[in-house]
Parts: C-alpha cells; structure tokens; sequence
C-alpha cells in the first residue's frame, strides 16, 4: 500500500542513484521503485550499503534502458532477472518483479509479475518488503513492514514454515538478520526454523559458511547464536558447537576495543581440538587462510599466552605464528574476564614482523655438512637464534656453524 511517509537520504539524491534510476523511468514512469535493504536501513537510521531496485521492465529493457542512458551494464542474475547497473562505479542490482511457481528449498523457478503484492510475497521478512519510488514515497505491500523495520522486528511473511520450505537458507538469514537488526527473537518464526532445521541438510556447505560468518559480523551476535543454539540450528550447522563463550567475548572486545572478528567467534563456539577443526574446515568448505588460521589456534603447541614474556610471545609467533598467538589470547582473556593481559600481548606484537633465519642450507653446505646433517645442524642454529631474541648476527651464526663443522661428529 501507498503511504504518506517519504525516505529523505543521501543516497536518494545521489547523482549516481538519479542517473540509474532516470534511465529506468525514461520510457516507463513509475515502474521502478527502491527496495529491500536501502529502504530498510533508511527507516531504521542504519548505514546502507547496497542500493537494489525493482522494476516491472523486463530484463532487456532494463538493459536497453541503461545502455542508452550511457550506463554499463553486467548481466550478473540474468536467470532470475537481475542485471546490474554501474554507476559512478557504484553498482546498482535491478531485478524484475517476480512470483514463485516451484520451489524445492534450494532454489525456485519465477515468472514474472507487474504485481507488487506478489512480488513482496515472495520475500522472506516483512522489514525486507519495503519499497519507494523515485522522489522517495514509501510502499509497503505487506502489512507490519513499517513498522517491523522501526521497532526492529524480525518476523516471516505469512507462514514461516511455508516461507522456509521455499528456501531452507532462510533459517540461517533468521538468526543473521537477529542479529543484525532484531530488537528481540519472534517465537513463532523460531519455532518454525526449529521444526524446519533438517532441511539444511539440502544447503550447500559454502552458502552456510557465508551465512554464518554475515551473522558473526554483527556488532553482539550474541542473542541471535544463543537463540540458534536453543532451536538446534547451531548443531545442525557446526556440530559440538555451544554460543554460551560467546557474551564473555564481547565484553573482552569492548574492553580492548577489538573490531569483531567472524573467526575469533567461530573459535569461542567449536572445542580447541586439532581433528575437530580440520573436520570443520573441510565440511564447510572454509578458504585456505581460514582453515590455516583455524588449524594454528588448535595446535597443541599453542600453550596459553597470556602473562608470557614479550621474548616468549616473539618467540611463539614466530614458531606458530602472531595471529595464532592473538586469537589464543583473546580467548583466554574472555574464559578469565580479564583485557589487562591481552593488551600487553596486543601490544607486545603490535609492530613486530616475523624475521627471516639468516642461515640457509646452502650455508651448511658450505660449511661441510651434508645428508640430514645438514637439517639437523640448521634446527639447532635456529634454536639458539630465537632464544637469543633473534640477536645472533648472520656473521655469528656463521661462526658458530664453521665451529660445529670442524668439531669431531
């Protein structure tokens, strides 16, 4: 339905947001209008990021639309009639109005609509069912958009089984949208995220992660996880997990004025254990760097950090790493309530670069060795080098290895 309201922002008057739009309602007035997240945001008083539009045109007329307004144009969702337009470098997603005709949980065949109503139907959150035209006029199709969007209220539209049969991800966008935006859980659509958690099952790994991570992101992800935890979703999506670390670590955050880290999180909800991590890197298909980060924080080798001397951080750093050793004890100062520590270790590692062993095998060769000598000799030189705090000159360390070659083996 039509409001009185109307959005007053920056991005509204943008004259990248004018020329996309402008291009679009050239050859049909009023057939496009703002929608979702920048509509959201906007009435919530909350950072936008992205800018998408709806649009009655179809996809080649959109394309038509913005090619002759001068605009480039990416055909990135063409399957479900979404183009994107650049603008000023800012991309701007245009999808044409849809409606559902089969869905299976995963994925949905659409047709297209000139109906709003249907259009917002299909969507999953009445505060996502938001839309405004060109000079800013507020549409809200479906009843309690507005208002959810104000009081920060996170609930399905229409049926909330029914709307996670359509696409099971929406579990996961429940807790994440929580989390980002919710003032307090809705129990009805917790319920239906716990009696549909099973169909997760039909979600690929890869999407999971994303979503986990999005919610991680949060400034206190906290209700939203423990609310998860309750529901069965945490352990149907990171097995063994538990969310009850995880407000302990805000507090740590806050005191230390740390950026929330997805990762450290993921660490406060999983046991520090070698085989779990590797098994939960694998399942979720995690990057190369998130696994090896993951992996270092749960080697045994890893002792507890905190109260250790600025030479015994260096010198674990540069064994396991100094990422390695800052996740260790970040947790560590959540388990015992306690900054103090970790900004001393913070700081102990706050400038320091790992440096390079000045000896090479070439070195040893040089020097006589040969065979596993060769690496043996090395080991030991290294050693001493970091026990030295990384003192020993290369020249040193060369004299050292010329003495060791000429003693008796």
């Amino acid at each position: 339905m039509a409001r009185t309201d109307r959005l007053k922002a920056a991005w509204l008057t943008a004259p990248e947001t004018r020329a996309v739009i402008e291009a679009l309602e050239a050859g049909r007035p009023g057939a496009s209008r703002f929608v979702g997240g920048c509509v959201r945001n906007t009435l919530m008083r909350r950072p936008v990021a992205d800018i998408d539009i709806a649009t009655q045109l179809l996809p080649q007329d959109v394309i038509a639309a913005c090619e002759a307004a001068g605009l480039r144009v990416v055909a990135t969702g063409l399957e479900h009639g979404t183009v994107t337009a650049i603008s000023g470098r800012q991309p701007y997603e245009i999808t044409t109005l849809r409606r559902d005709v089969e869905t299976d949980g995963r994925r949905a065949v659409i047709a297209y609509t000139d109906d709003w109503a249907e259009d917002a139907a299909r969507r999953d959150f009445r505060l996502n069912a938001l839309y405004a035209e060109a000079d800013g006029t507020l549409h809200a199709p479906v009843e309690g958009s507005v208002e959810d969007a104000l009081a920060g209220r996170v609930i399905f539209i229409g049926d909330g089984d029914e709307r996670l049969r359509e696409d099971y991800l929406r579990i996961l966008r429940f807790f994440r949208f929580n989390a980002w935006y919710g003032a307090g859980i809705d129990a009805e659509g917790l319920k239906a995220c716990t009696r549909q958690k099973a169909g997760l099952a039909q979600i690929s790994a890869e999407r999971i992660w994303k979503e986990l991570v999005r919610t991680l992101e949060a400034p206190d992800p906290s209700a939203a996880m423990e609310a998860m935890q309750a529901s069965g979703v945490l352990e149907a999506v990171l097995p063994g997990a538990t969310a009850d670390r995880l407000p302990a670590l805000r507090v740590i955050e806050t005191a230390a004025g740390l950026t929330p880290d997805p990762m450290v999180r993921v660490m406060t909800l999983i046991p520090r254990r070698p085989r779990e991590c590797e098994s939960l890197a694998t399942g979720l298909r995690l990057s190369n760097a998130e696994r090896n980060r993951l992996i270092a924080w749960a080697d045994p080798a890893l002792t507890p950090q905190l109260g250790q001397s600025r030479e015994a951080l260096k010198r674990a750093a540069y064994r396991l790493g100094a990422r390695a050793v800052r996740d260790r004890a970040v947790l560590e100062a959540a388990d015992e309530g306690d900054a103090r520590p970790l900004n001393e270790v913070i700081a102990a590692l706050q400038d320091w670069t790992r440096p390079g062993f000045p000896v090479s095998g070439d070195d040893a060769l040089a020097a006589g060795f040969s065979g596993v000598a060769i690496g043996e000799v090395l080991r030991a030189l290294e050693t001493e080098w970091i026990d030295s705090d990384f003192s020993l000159t290369r020249k040193r360390l060369l004299e050292i290895l010329a003495a060791r070659a000429a003693t008796p083996r």
